[in-house]
């Protein structure tokens, strides 16, 4: 595993963040009237935030990603207080799944039990969100080479807010495809799928064809965990560069932030840090940390 292409893990996943954060819920009709193809951080649009402000995405991915180097390993109860700590700190942009589930755990739930109790008591189509996927990728640099611990923590990473396995076995998978691209695997989606055992039956179809090269007829920008993990992962996954697979999927619209985000992080393991757009890293603030955090998790691997 390559430096570059850890750091490309992070920094691609804020890259993707910060694009998307000005145009999450957009339309690709109105985007496009509005910037054209948006290939550039701009400032305002939704949250009214400055160019590179980054959200719950790449917030919720550093909570990880520190926990982890400072605990020496995944302790999922740390990163659940830190996750609450975070959603204490009143951000501009959290999930209603994530909202309530640090809720629970507020009010003395534990890790494992907060959502899960979410989960059970939200309807069909509002139970498995893309919260977890969009901030699962720290995890897949330190475990690269310990698959099935990596789809553990990949699982447990998910539970503490987004419990339906959905949610959990698309962190695993998506895990397991960026730990393969940093391991230089040749197939590393498919090899994905075939490692984790009992993937529920709604991501098989999504997910399949891709390892084929073949394209979606549709693409679908909802916070559903399939249609997210199946945009972002084509989109990155076949793109010619870094920030092809980044504006690819920023420019389709809707949940533009989080399919940023994760595209970025598979299209960042995949081509590295060096090539991700200089214009982009010097407005995000935060850069040194993830690039620093980045280099601290390859040392755990």
């Amino acid at each position: 595993m390559q430096s570059d292409d850890a750091r490309g893990v992070l920094l691609g996943l804020a890259c993707g963040d910060a694009l998307g954060r000005p145009v999450e819920f957009s339309s690709p009709e109105a985007l496009s009237a509005e910037y054209g193809r948006l290939e550039e951080m701009v400032g305002h649009g939704t949250w009214n935030q400055p160019a590179g402000t980054l959200t719950d995405d790449t917030a919720q991915a550093l909570c990880i990603a520190r926990s982890v180097v400072e605990e020496d390993g995944f302790d999922p109860a740390d990163v659940a207080a830190r996750f609450v700590e975070w959603y204490e700190s009143d951000p501009f942009d959290i999930g209603r799944m994530t909202a309530r589930s640090l809720h629970q755990i507020q009010q003395g739930a534990s890790w494992d039990e907060a959502g899960k109790r979410v989960w059970e008591r939200s309807p069909e189509g509002q139970n498995a969100g893309n919260g977890s996927i969009m901030r699962c990728a720290p995890l897949a640099i330190p475990y690269a080479g310990n698959r099935d611990r990596l789809v553990t923590v990949s699982r447990q990473s998910s539970t503490i807010t987004h419990a339906d396995p959905r949610c959990r076995d698309g962190c695993a998978i998506l895990n397991l495809t960026i730990a393969g691209l940093l391991e230089d695997r040749n197939a590393p989606l498919r090899d994905a799928l075939a490692f984790v055992e009992d993937v529920p039956d709604d991501l098989v179809p999504a997910l399949e064809p891709l390892v084929d090269g073949e394209t979606p007829s549709q693409f679908e920008t909802s916070g559903y965990v399939v249609h997210s993990l199946q945009t972002a992962l084509h989109d990155a996954l076949t793109a010619e560069s870094a920030e092809d697979a980044v504006v690819t999927a920023v420019n389709r619209g809707g949940d533009a932030d989080t399919i940023g985000a994760i595209a970025g992080a598979v299209a960042g393991a995949r081509f590295g840090a060096s090539v991700l757009p200089e214009r982009w890293l010097a407005t995000i603030d935060e850069r040194s940390e993830l690039e620093s955090i980045a280099e601290d998790l390859l040392e755990l691997a």
